[in-house]
């Protein structure tokens, strides 16, 4: 059965290009009504215009669907609170909330300027968060939401040069396992999608060259929106590279239970079966909570 998004509306933030762009045409394609949230800046974030939202708005409602461009930046929580104002005053509901907007400021960590590592984070994680407490009371009361996080395999598993980003990515995933717990009774579910794309952010990047068919955006799309539906999971990190589909997890083992003398020798000696991950278990499998 087709997925359909028939009177529901949906927010994308970074939606003026690339993987944001992809995920405002498909929701639209699909019913949904689109705004289309893009600050309109540069890769590392500045700048500003609101000329690439409209473009994308503009190419939902040629395909006949309805959106409006918004070029809030999320990093400002005034600017969030009017766009979604506006979303509420206009069509009276959210159902979907993509958190894609993003950007690059590439160093290795004794390099980064401090200035740099704030902006990232603010921008990931810190707009992330905007957007989603904004657009809570609202899912809450509707006793329906979903929202899909941006976190990347940079936050999962680090790559060389991104820290700042890579922290953002991660601490997503730490909001998304926080608030599948707390919107479960609201019908508001919360996932993660870690995309590997060529787009404008990656086309600089070491093993990009040359990849923009074989890691087209729109490959991406397809899990994105079905985050987005009634049929999502809660709380899962799916990946995405290239037409290829997969999960990642945050896992416990078991461990070994030293007792209340423990000493640092006794985790020396322990040391192998305290790491070991042969047997372990994903955060949804989890039967207890620190």
């Amino acid at each position: 059965m087709e997925i359909r998004f028939d009177d529901q509306v949906a927010i994308v933030t970074g939606a003026g290009g690339g993987l944001g762009r992809q995920h405002a045409l498909e929701l639209g394609k699909r019913g949904a009504k689109v705004v289309v949230n893009d600050l309109g800046g540069t890769v590392d974030g500045s700048g500003g215009s609101l000329t690439a939202a409209e473009s994308v708005a503009q190419e939902i409602a040629n395909n006949g669907g309805t959106a409006i461009a918004n070029g809030a930046s999320v990093t400002d929580m005034n600017s969030v609170e009017e766009m979604v104002e506006e979303v509420m005053s206009k069509w009276g509901r959210v159902d979907a909330l993509v958190n894609n907007a993003g950007i690059l400021r590439d160093k290795t960590f004794s390099k980064l300027e401090m200035e740099n590592w704030h902006t990232v984070l603010d921008v990931h994680l810190n707009g992330s968060a905007n957007c989603t407490k904004c657009i809570w009371p609202i899912m809450v009361n509707q006793g329906y939401g979903r929202i899909v996080m941006t976190t990347s395999t940079s936050g999962l598993f680090g790559n060389f040069g991104q820290s700042n980003y890579g922290a953002a990515k991660l601490g997503l995933v730490g909001l998304m396992n926080t608030l599948r717990l707390e919107g479960a009774k609201y019908n508001i579910f919360t996932n993660s999608i870690a995309p590997i794309a060529s787009t404008r952010m990656t086309e600089n990047l070491p093993g990009f060259e040359g990849s923009s068919e074989r890691l087209a955006p729109e490959l991406i799309t397809p899990a994105v929106v079905y985050l987005c539906s009634e049929k999502a999971p809660n709380g899962r990190i799916i990946q995405a590279a290239g037409g290829r589909y997969y999960s990642a997890d945050v896992r416990e083992n078991v461990g070994v239970d030293l007792g209340l003398n423990a000493s640092v020798e006794d985790i020396e000696d322990n040391i192998k079966e305290i790491l070991d991950m042969s047997e372990s278990k994903g955060v949804l499998e989890r039967t207890h909570h620190r």
